[in-house]
């Protein structure tokens, strides 16, 4: 399990814009990572949507933002076109990511036992290291509530 103060795990993995992000390539910015189960679904949209919303308010603080899922590039095209997201979506479809943040978890879906992303947010400090760990995101507030703990952040 990752803790604060710990160096955040290294990874490269494509953008739905074209281009390949990795989290090495970021250091010397505040870097917001949330993890999310699904494009298209109810509670996904609503997250990515009030990031997107405050996309420009992170890049004010120096912050980057990306959403991580499981889902295809095609299907991040498809998510990000429908909603007009601004941040890059990054598609962990090997699921390597996923298990380095420790974020696949066993739920319980209609009763049946699956595995999937627990929504989850990192917040990543200028030297790469993880400064806060949101599990179990509440979407409503969540976007504002990491906003502001960037803020304080230097």
């Amino acid at each position: 399990m990752l803790e604060v103060g710990q160096a955040a795990p290294d990874f490269t993995l494509e953008a739905h814009t074209g281009e390949s992000v990795s989290l090495k390539d970021l250091r010397g910015k505040k870097v917001v990572l949330f993890f999310y189960p699904k494009d298209n679904t109810p509670g996904c949209t609503k997250e990515s949507c009030a990031f997107r919303d405050l996309y420009d308010d992170f890049a004010q603080v120096d912050t980057a933002v990306y959403g991580i899922s499981r889902d295809s590039i095609k299907s991040h095209n498809n998510f990000a076109a429908k909603y007009n997201l601004s941040m890059p979506l990054l598609s962990d479809a090997s699921e390597e990511v996923c298990n380095a943040y420790g974020v696949l978890k066993e739920k319980n879906m209609y009763g049946k036992k699956v595995f999937g992303i627990e929504r989850t947010s990192f917040v990543i400090d200028r030297d790469g290291n993880i400064a806060k760990i949101y599990p179990k995101v509440k979407v409503d507030g969540h976007a504002e509530s990491v906003l502001d703990y960037v803020k304080t952040l230097d």
